[in-house]
């Protein structure tokens, strides 16, 4: 079969590391299926061919892509611009694609939505999602029930539905956590690869950076811990069986 591109953004090794199992493991891939690039040490090959994978999927990451451009590192500019140059092609030619929490923004902004902090935001937190009319008969919805729990954290958010987009999973603070582009194009603002214990990894790893306060931590973990992830995962296990191919 060809392998899914797993394309990484988080600069903290244990974060992508557990990030990448997390994936494997509700999506039902074993390494071997993957073609994993860590874009924060690693370039995407000048010569990649999209049409070598059964598709792609980006992991989220600590960047903004709503950030002012001169307080970005550099880390976070090769990220971004990686992901960015991808889109192009993915977009126009209806390449499977699943953008997790940051693959959002991604796709949003490349697409002429606006993507801030003014609205929608969410902090770390385990939500309740609604399926929207358009959610109903997609696929990568099929057997997540009408509403369901989502892994959520997040400082900017798509302000408007991108033109061009079905709306497919919304929530009380933050309408669009699920859109599809064409027919493959796919993001989502919560995490599906995310459970208790991936979430209680990101809250210590990034309890300074601005999502919470730090000492919310520990009442954070617990209630990560208390919410459902099953449902949520169905997508990323949708995801790779419909398009797995050889």
């Amino acid at each position: 079969m060809k392998p899914f591109l797993v394309l990484q953004l988080r600069p903290e090794a244990a974060a992508s590391d557990n990030e990448y199992q997390a994936i494997l493991k509700k999506a039902a891939l074993d390494e071997g299926m993957t073609r994993r690039i860590r874009l924060e040490s690693e370039d995407i090959p000048p010569d990649i061919n999209l049409e070598d994978y059964s598709g792609v999927i980006v992991g989220g990451g600590p960047g903004c892509i709503s950030d002012p451009e001169a307080t970005k590192s550099e880390v976070e500019k090769k990220i971004e611009s990686a992901v960015l140059g991808l889109m192009p092609k993915i977009v126009s030619e209806d390449i499977p694609f699943l953008g997790c929490c940051y693959g959002i923004s991604i796709l949003a902004h490349f697409l002429g939505a606006p993507v801030g902090k003014e609205r929608f935001g969410e902090p770390v937190s385990v939500v309740e999602c609604q399926i929207e009319p358009e959610g109903f008969s997609d696929p990568l919805l099929e057997g997540v029930p009408e509403t369901f729990d989502a892994f959520v954290g997040h400082k900017e958010a798509v302000q408007e539905l991108p033109n061009g987009c079905a709306h497919l999973v919304s929530s009380q603070a933050c309408p669009f956590q699920m859109l599809r582009f064409g027919e493959n194009v796919y993001a989502t603002q919560f995490h599906p690869e995310a459970d208790g214990d991936v979430f209680e990894l990101r809250i210590r790893i990034y309890k300074d950076k601005g999502y919470f306060h730090p000492e919310e931590a520990d009442a954070l973990i617990a209630k990560a811990h208390e919410g459902h992830p099953e449902q949520m995962a169905k997508i990323l296990k949708n995801f790779v069986s419909r398009y797995t191919s050889v």
